[in-house]
């Protein structure tokens, strides 16, 4: 754990891993270090392995996760609950605490998760005319268009440079004058859409976070995932088809990884893709490029253009194949392809870091920000209900800052 509290939002190298283990730390130290230089020369690599090997390997690991579970023969978009799963996630909750605490001054708290602001942007969700009866729910009932901040991220729960971050890059998009009844009454006009550049979730289930999160606190969350007791290789492995040096925010797709609901009885997870097939050079490989390249590519790109990334949804077909609680498992297109609701357009505009930070700390976001018909499903949402309220109070409370909703006027 780092020994004082780092600065709001600025880069700093990863802390090594504090596990009371010499060998453990060395071990863990050293294959944080061998990732980064991987990281160096992947951009040359990934495109051909992305081509040929990617797919049939993801094919190969869900493939052995169903193997591994067991067919409770739910009904669609049925939900069960995990034993002791308010348990697991007090368990994250405190883990998260005593990680930022350590982490953050007040009044300079940062998120546990998705914490590096890359931008803050104005967009606009623009919902597709004409759509089939099944998928005009919610907000795609009808083809309208609302105002929306769309904040780029990076991981968490440090702030590092973007060339020694795990590969990870993640959308919050938040909806405006959105009307009707809130799964959560502090905002009232909002609809919160989460997504992340690994179409799996990290871990599996809440019960697998709360493990994540203790390894988190060491600084070594790879002993997580290779663990000779509960071993999660497989998570690993999958998040490690996706994960890559990333060229910018703009570029990648985006996976909610969990389910919600697209109307009553119907569950769905959805994505962002870009519109385009660009890639930004990353300057500078295999040396080392600037700290905040990512943030660099994005204000670039958008002083100069608009940009569209196109929103679909894949619908749960079968409760075995596409669960809902268990977010580790690959949902097939080959079962249920994806299928194009709405275009997130990002205007041509000038982008504001210092803004950005400044929204990054008022705005909350959080999955249960939404309407009925499109509520979080599964036990890794039942939990980021409480989770992502409680630390979203706690970060609010540090940072003497009330919560906020945004509004239309508030745009940049």
């Amino acid at each position: 754990m780092s020994d004082s509290p780092v600065e709001v939002n600025r880069s700093k190298p990863i802390p090594r891993a504090q596990t009371g283990s010499r060998i453990k730390d060395v071990t863990a130290d050293i294959l944080t270090y061998l990732i980064q230089m991987e990281r160096r020369i992947d951009p040359w690599l990934r495109p051909a392995f992305d081509a040929t090997l990617r797919d049939p390997i993801a094919h190969w690991i869900t493939a052995w996760m169903n193997a591994r579970r067991v067919n409770e023969h739910l009904a669609l978009a049925e939900e069960k609950l995990l034993p002791h799963e308010d348990e697991f996630n007090q368990d994250v909750i405190a883990s998260f605490r005593q990680q930022l605490s350590s982490l953050w001054k007040p009044r300079r708290f940062e998120r546990g998760g998705n914490t590096k602001t890359h931008a803050i942007v104005r967009g606009e969700l623009i919902v597709h005319d004409a759509l089939p009866e099944h998928l005009a729910k919610g907000v795609f009932h009808e083809p309208r268009t609302f105002p929306a901040f769309v904040r780029f991220s990076g991981p968490g729960p440090y702030i590092t440079p973007d060339i020694d971050d795990v590969g990870f890059m993640s959308i919050s998009v938040k909806l405006m004058d959105v009307s009707g009844p809130k799964l959560m009454q502090e905002e009232r006009f909002t609809q919160d859409f989460l997504a992340v550049c690994t179409p799996t979730f990290v871990t599996s289930d809440i019960r697998s976070n709360a493990s994540l999160q203790r390894a988190s606190l060491q600084n070594a969350s790879i002993y997580h995932f290779l663990n000779f007791k509960q071993s999660h290789l497989l998570d690993l492995l999958m998040q490690g088809l996706w994960t890559k040096t990333q060229s910018s925010p703009l570029e990648a797709p985006y996976f909610s990884c969990v389910p919600y609901l697209m109307g009553e009885g119907q569950a769905m997870q959805y994505s962002f893709w870009p519109t385009s097939d660009r890639r930004t050079p990353v300057p500078r490989l295999p040396r080392r490029p600037p700290d905040d390249y990512l943030r660099f590519a994005l204000e670039h790109r958008l002083s100069r253009e608009t940009v569209d990334l196109e929103m679909k949804v894949q619908l749960q077909m079968d409760s075995f194949r596409m669960p809902l609680e268990h977010a580790g498992v690959l949902w097939p297109e080959k079962l249920s392809p994806r299928i194009p609701v709405a275009t997130l357009r990002l205007p041509r505009q000038s982008v504001d870091f210092e803004y950005a930070t400044r929204m990054a700390r008022l705005l909350s976001f959080n999955p249960w920000h939404c309407i009925a018909e499109h509520r979080p499903l599964g036990n890794q949402s039942r939990a980021r209900k409480v989770m992502y309220a409680t630390l979203s109070e706690l970060r609010h409370r540090m940072n003497a800052e009330p919560h906020f909703e945004p509004t239309p006027d508030d745009l940049p």
